[in-house]
């Protein structure tokens, strides 16, 4: 839990989001009292959202006040009522956390829920500045909103199991706080932006890297991130986490709490070889770390922790990180719990502008929680089981490897589970030039185990495959139900000129939402595209292509 100092601070920032004035409206919003083509229209946007009521009551129409509204201005009405709404959570979040209030069956349930909105309050305070007729501002909104909805679900299947007094009082503040988030979604997606945009296939390739450092990283750290030549740095240039102790710190924690909260410089941490036994969390203030191993086969981070052993598969992960602007390379993150134990994360990364470069995650069944937000691994591997490369981010894997490992008798193998639950998220897993392949056990084994690139956890489940080598092990039907009919007709699974003995799609599912896309389906999925990764990847000195 967190400290009665820290949740004070946090809830008076949250008094103080609530005596924000509600936004102006643009000049094209008028009020009169007999204009019914405009409340009209006003009730037919409304009807069009998630939550009808919800958004009428954010705009708090009658019939003797009707509004001529831009969609955005609607918008930001309903971002106001989110904050407002937030407000109200949080007391209840505080009173939940009182012995008894909410008898928690997971561990750290109700500490999710609790961290899980403080960055949701984040980031509808950030999304009400980014609502204008600008098309990255508005792709900014959605990624911020769409993170805010994944937290929503998030807490909920946390306390699915939990019981006490409060219980049904923090789900229900928990959906009336949402409805209103989803409803900004929904009218920021309707103002245009990328959404839907296709480019021309005549826009080059271009493969980046190496080079692009911005004016932030000196001479010394550009020779750090760009060859590993760490030999004759000055000390006080960066901080090294050694096991052995011959470094500032001696374990990764320790440097994570040392680093400066809140930062718009990177601060760079050194991992040198070894097997680091913990839990890392990288909380959303501490922002821009870089951590640097000395290679992913000899720097490893290991944890333990499962849903088998009561924790929720949020808390589990070996390392989570919640920090904006992460970048990591040259490190193991492994999360040795078993086939056994269920649900257990190597890695968890809710946090916008992540990327990773030549890294190893490796468990069993949800080895890779990409949770929300932007993120981007390039030339790093993935070993699992069951869902292992799962979540709601917007996030591309390229140029790595995916390694299904043996499974627990009777278990078939899925490598994605992706969980878009809102047609107007722009979310999904893209994985483009990569290796799927069996493990040296699995492949050797004479034990029969179906393998499959993905199922749906959630209706709106969005993967796709493009370029990349798919083994045999893999199942000819490709993809696997979640439960019964779920999302089949609402799904997007596509796959884009693959190669390799699983690859031919001649006997896939025949489910509405597979496609075989064409040129400009799979572009929409590109690091450029998808997301907006020549934006900021150039600043990371980590290599990528940004198209087909």
């Amino acid at each position: 839990m967190a400290s009665s100092l820290t949740w004070s601070l946090f809830l008076a920032s949250l008094l103080f989001l609530f005596t924000l004035p509600s936004p102006t409206l643009s000049s094209d919003v008028v009020s009169s009292s007999g204009n019914t083509n405009a409340e009209s229209s006003v009730r037919d946007l409304c009807r069009s959202t998630p939550y009808p009521a919800a958004c009428l009551d954010s705009l708090k129409l009658s019939v003797s006040i009707t509004i001529n509204p831009s969609v955005l201005s609607l918008a930001l009405r309903t971002l106001q009522a989110a904050i407002s709404e937030a407000a109200k959570l949080s007391s209840v979040l505080s009173s939940a956390g009182r012995p008894g209030a909410v008898v928690e069956s997971q561990r750290s349930s109700l500490q999710d829920c609790q961290e899980l909105h403080q960055i949701t309050v984040a980031s509808l305070r950030r999304s009400a500045g980014l609502v204008k007729p600008e098309a990255r501002k508005l792709a900014d909104a959605r990624a911020y909103l769409a993170a805010a909805l994944t937290n929503r679900a998030t807490c909920l299947e946390g306390l699915a199991g939990a019981r006490g007094p409060l219980k049904a009082t923090l789900v229900d503040s928990w959906l009336a706080a949402y409805a209103h988030v989803s409803n900004s979604l929904s009218l920021v997606a309707r103002s245009g932006g990328r959404k839907g945009r296709r480019l021309s296939s005549a826009r080059p390739f271009r493969s980046r890297g190496g080079g692009g450092f911005p004016a932030w990283v000196g001479r010394r750290e550009r020779r750090l991130l760009q060859d590993g030549d760490y030999g004759d740095v000055d000390p006080g240039s960066v901080v090294t986490v050694a096991a052995d102790g011959t470094g500032n710190f001696t374990t990764l924690g320790e440097a994570v709490a040392w680093a400066p909260s809140n930062s718009d410089d990177r601060t760079i941490i050194l991992v040198r070889a070894g097997v680091y036994e913990e839990h890392v969390d990288i909380p959303s203030d501490k922002t821009n770390i870089v951590l640097i191993g000395d290679g992913s086969d000899v720097t490893v981070i290991r944890g333990n922790r499962s849903v088998g052993d009561g924790w929720t598969t949020f808390r589990s992960a070996t390392v989570a990180v919640s920090g904006e602007g992460f970048l990591a390379r040259d490190i193991t993150f492994q999360n040795v719990a078993g086939p056994r134990k269920g649900q257990a994360v190597a890695l968890r990364v809710n946090a916008d502008l992540v990327a990773l470069y030549r890294c190893v995650m490796d468990g069993y069944q949800d080895t890779l929680y990409v949770h929300s937000f932007r993120q981007f691994y390039r030339e790093c591997d993935v070993y699992g089981t069951v869902d292992f490369i799962f979540g709601n981010a917007a996030v591309v894997l390229q140029a790595g490897k995916i390694v299904a490992k043996m499974p627990i008798p009777g278990q078939s193998n899925v490598i994605t589970a992706q969980s878009k639950d809102d047609p107007n998220e722009d979310t999904g897993i893209s994985i483009q030039n990569c290796t799927i392949v069996a493990s040296p056990e699995l492949a050797s084994s004479n034990v029969i185990v179906k393998t499959f690139l993905g199922r749906p956890w959630k209706n709106y489940s969005t993967t796709v495959y493009m370029e990349s080598y798919i083994g045999g092990l893999v199942d000819p039907a490709g993809w696997k139900e979640w439960s019964g009919d779920q999302g089949l007709d609402t799904l997007y699974y596509g796959e884009y000129m693959n190669s390799g003995p699983g690859s031919p799609t001649d006997n896939r599912v025949t489910w509405p939402g597979f496609l075989v896309m064409d040129y400009d389906d799979a572009y929409s999925f590109t690091v450029s595209e998808f997301i907006y990764g020549d934006e900021w990847l150039e600043s990371t000195s980590f290599p990528y292509d940004d198209g087909i």
